[in-house]
């Protein structure tokens, strides 16, 4: 996955953003010793951080269906990682390298997502974007001069992108055979009133049962 992310943004600088010059591509981390082999026009994107997009996660199966529409198996939804690269351009003089991070700048926010002409692999088969951001601030537990500190170079204009590459295939659950017959109880309601029962036996219906007795008739005493 990662190294499809790799050839497709080597693909994207190329094409798109120096528009097929001879100036180099490379992934390499821009420490101090390797910034002193650099002798030639160099765009460089170094993968600094893979981390889990939270905001994308969610819940629930996705139904796979047959050409007959039955249910066969059930997937989880995707999870999107974020690949962050530090992109910087080396030159001798720093007009040039700002020029280059101009392009490249213009390039890559002119689409929310990686286009589709570059992904190859199983990127290309995917029926999802791939999203993607560039230059925005960033997050509270990371900062900029805390990658180049790290890696032991003199801080340098840069561009932040970052990558969400959806993981999918990451579990499947096979279904149960459909139901092919209609199952369960059948319920009834029995007569309980036995009217050829016993005469005197109680709620049965028979003579003696209170609910078939006659009922006294009511007098009125009429005053003279």
């Amino acid at each position: 996955m990662i190294h499809e992310v790799d050839e497709a943004l080597r693909a994207l600088v190329r094409n798109d953003a120096l528009g097929g010059t001879q100036i180099s591509v490379m992934f390499d981390a821009p420490t101090r010793e390797w910034a002193a082999k650099v002798n030639a026009p160099t765009v460089n994107l170094y993968l600094y951080d893979i981390r889990e997009d939270m905001r994308r996660r969610s819940r629930g199966l996705s139904n796979e269906y047959d050409e007959r529409g039955t249910v066969v198996a059930r997937h989880r939804p995707p999870r999107y990682f974020k690949l962050s690269y530090l992109i910087t351009a080396w030159t001798r003089r720093p007009e040039d390298e700002h020029r280059l991070l101009s392009s490249l700048l213009l390039c890559l926010m002119a689409s929310d997502a990686m286009p589709t002409r570059h992904l190859t692999g199983s990127l290309a088969e995917l029926p999802l974007p791939v999203p993607m951001t560039i230059a925005l601030p960033p997050p509270e537990d990371r900062s900029f001069a805390d990658v180049w500190s790290a890696l032991g170079g003199e801080l340098k204009p840069s561009l932040d992108l970052v990558v969400s590459v959806p993981l999918v295939g990451t579990g499947a659950m096979a279904a149960g055979p459909p139901v092919t017959e209609e199952g369960g109880l059948r319920l009834g309601v029995e007569n309980t009133r036995d009217t050829g029962g016993p005469a005197g036996a109680r709620g049965t219906g028979g003579a003696d049962d209170p609910a078939r007795r006659p009922r006294p008739a009511l007098s009125r005493r009429v005053r003279e």
